[in-house]
């Protein structure tokens, strides 16, 4: 199987009634794990690397594109490459020769008139440079630079707004604010689904939830089965891996072989990852 389309596969996954899944890659660990997870499971998924991570690694983007790439190709899965939450343009322009298939441009946090032209001329260059464009409505909480909960007034997408942002911006998918937030650590938020459901029928291209992490199983299943296409994933992973290696390194203080922590923190990564797939793609 190997490299995917994350159009084709987020089509796919909404034309047959399940989600696919998409999860943040930080290190190379990360895609060791969701690939391995993913093949085990049987099920495509999408590697998605955010601006931040980008950031992380120095600003670069091809060595840790390279790499998730890598893992793509070796897959016996589908596995696309997405390029998450940029709203930088210069960064985005890299998208393509970095090897992924798609980006989301997120202008969220400006105002309507605003988001809606720096996405439209993203989506044209997207377009343009061959890449699928998702884009966001509405107030996904928990961003460190957007303090409004994700359940005040006024913050989730509204159907026929969003039905207008998608005919003016010609995005391909549209990520929802419906009542996750970003950087959850317990799973209780709580999902508008008969909002999802109106949302799915209003916009003519796929939906997709962020903060997914933060999200309970069943209300997971309700969203897919309500029309969410591409699922988000991040935090479950860091939390996952972060326990796995701060329990190792409990159990012996005097470890120094990075392979003796990252190893169970891999591990702990592709288990949360075959669950989750259970949840999302069925």
């Amino acid at each position: 199987m190997g490299r995917a389309m994350t159009g084709e596969l987020v089509a796919a996954a909404g034309q047959s009634g399940r989600g696919v899944a998409a999860f943040n890659v930080i290190t190379l660990e990360h895609s060791e794990a969701i690939v391995s997870a993913a093949e085990s499971a049987g099920r495509a998924v999408i590697l998605q690397i955010s601006q931040n991570a980008v950031n992380w690694h120095g600003g670069r983007i091809r060595p840790i594109a390279a790499a998730a790439a890598a893992m793509a190709e070796q897959a016996s899965v589908p596995v696309a490459l997405h390029l998450d939450h940029v709203d930088d343009l210069a960064l985005l322009r890299q998208a393509a020769d970095a090897g992924f298939s798609s980006a989301m441009f997120d202008a969220g946090a400006l105002p309507y008139q605003q988001n809606l032209e720096r996405t439209r001329q993203a989506s044209e260059w997207a377009h343009n440079a061959g890449l699928w464009l998702e884009a966001e409505l509405g107030y996904v909480g928990g961003k460190p630079d957007q303090p409004a909960s994700a359940h005040a007034e006024g913050v989730r997408t509204d159907p026929d707004e969003a039905a207008s942002y998608v005919e003016s911006t010609g995005v391909d998918a549209l990520a929802v604010a419906v009542g996750s937030s970003h950087a959850m650590t317990s799973r209780s938020a709580r999902l508008d689904s008969d909002l999802i459901a109106r949302l799915s029928t209003a916009v003519p291209v796929p939906l997709v939830l962020h903060g997914s992490s933060g999200v309970p199983d069943d209300e997971l299943r309700r969203a897919v089965a309500a029309g969410i296409a591409k699922v988000n994933v991040g935090t479950a992973l860091n939390i996952a891996m972060t326990r796995a290696v701060r329990d190792a390194l409990s159990a012996a203080p005097d470890l120094v072989d990075p392979r003796k922590y990252l190893g169970p923190g891999r591990d702990a990564i592709a288990n949360s990852v075959r669950d989750l797939l259970q949840v999302i793609s069925g």
